[in-house]
């Protein structure tokens, strides 16, 4: 008893600690930042667009250093005065994906992109990385000061939009904060928006390993008045005026929905805290779209939309990738073979011990065959990442692959980001 007492002691002080490190560097609001990302195939750099502070942080705040090493891109932050790491958080973009089309062959774009950290109370120095392909290292894109003081920070307020709260379980620091944001909703249809909301929300919490942690989520839902209704279909010529500017035939694969606009999506949450965005668009046609740590979508009303809303968030919110490999899609050489990928749940071989060898039992074969006494464990099966050959998943069918239940190593990967966002050590 005494030796538990003790650890438990242990435990509360470093939990303490950590509080204490938030509460010296951060206060309770939020800095969003605002870059651009230009580039090509080739190429790619980042510019500062804006600053704002906004009214509340609702992320974790002993969590503070990202341990996962998820992402294409990564912020972090270190103290002006001693160069100390404060924070740091990796996260996707719609403009690294676009980088591997046809059209980055042959022209050079500039997307914005908004990322968002605790407010500092002292001056700090932000930098902005991202993931070299050819090298799997990360390089600087850019690097600046942020003082809190200063005059060039916008501090204004935007709209405030009509917000219901689904579910409120605890304080926003220690939950998961998932926001749904309407889109292609009318104000006529603002109650159907709400009415979709909750029902995305019971079927999240009757989806294995989502089912016993519903108590670590809070839920909002944010809605946005467009003018009229649904999505634009750009391959079908028909385009519809939306608040968020969302459309399928992204990079020309017709079920891929998305909005390249996340500055018009991050001005509807400005004063809601949180953690993970679910897009809601207002359609009964197949598709969605989701980057790690940015945004995911889906439509409301099809026959699939649940199964697909849950595959998108294992993306946005898990780190999660495609573990399919025979549909269509418009990228070019999306992994490096050489290298391990950074989503928990596909692997090359190259570093199979940094992934879900340890889950692998005694006797089963890696590359593992997909039939007969095998079909149903954990292995290494060949496909996925858009990829026949080369990359291997860890089981015959997923979630991440067929819609079908997540596999053991996309749960365990699912579980250990909500006890990050919830704050837990």
């Amino acid at each position: 008893m005494k030796i538990i007492g003790l650890l438990s002691a242990v435990l509360l002080c470093a939990s303490a600690s950590a509080q204490s490190a938030y509460d010296t560097f951060f206060t309770g609001k939020r800095l969003r930042i605002d870059f651009a990302l230009s580039g090509n195939i080739d190429t790619q750099s980042a510019a500062l667009v804006q600053l704002r502070e906004e009214p509340v942080w609702g992320g974790p705040r002993k969590n503070l250093v990202d341990p996962f090493d998820y992402g294409g891109y990564e912020v972090k932050a270190f103290l002006k005065t001693d160069g100390k790491l404060v924070y740091s958080r990796g996260f996707n973009t719609l403009f690294e994906e676009w980088r591997v089309t046809d059209q980055a062959a042959k022209e050079t774009q500039a997307w914005i992109n908004s990322v968002v950290m605790p407010f500092p109370k002292d001056a700090i120095t932000v930098v902005l990385l991202a993931r070299n392909r050819r090298t799997n290292g990360k390089d600087t894109l850019a690097s600046f000061e942020v003082d809190p003081a200063s005059i060039f920070i916008d501090r204004g307020k935007l709209k405030d939009n009509p917000t219901v709260d689904i579910q409120t379980k605890g304080e926003p620091s220690e939950k998961v904060d998932l926001t749904f944001v309407a889109e292609g909703y009318t104000a006529a249809e603002k109650e159907k928006f709400y009415a979709d909301a909750r029902r995305f929300t019971d079927s999240l919490f009757v989806t294995p390993p989502y089912t016993g942690r519903r108590e670590d989520f809070n839920v909002r839902a944010v809605f946005i008045e467009s003018q009229e209704s649904g999505t634009d279909f750009s391959g079908k010529g028909v385009f519809v005026n939306t608040a968020l500017n969302s459309g399928f035939y992204t990079f020309g694969t017709d079920r891929y929905l998305t909005t390249p606009d996340m500055k018009s999506i991050r001005d509807a949450i400005w004063n809601v805290p949180t953690d993970a965005i679910f897009v809601l668009v207002n359609s009964k046609v197949y598709g969605g779209g989701g980057m790690y740590n940015f945004y995911a979508i889906g439509t409301a009303d099809n026959a699939r939309t649940i199964n697909v809303f849950v595959h998108e968030f294992g993306h946005s919110f898990a780190g999660l990738a495609d573990e399919y490999y025979e549909s269509e899609t418009s990228y070019n050489d999306f992994y490096n073979l050489k290298f391990e990928p950074w989503e928990p749940n596909i692997t090359t071989l190259a570093d199979f011990g940094s992934k879900w060898k340890s889950m692998v039992a005694a006797g089963t074969p890696v590359p593992t065959p997909p039939d007969g006494q095998y079909k149903d464990k954990v292995g290494a099966f060949e496909g996925g990442g858009y990829l026949a050959k080369g990359i291997y998943r860890p089981a015959v069918h997923c979630m991440m692959k067929d819609l079908t239940p997540f596999c053991p190593v996309c749960r365990n990967a699912i579980l250990r980001m909500i006890d990050f966002l919830a704050d837990r050590d």
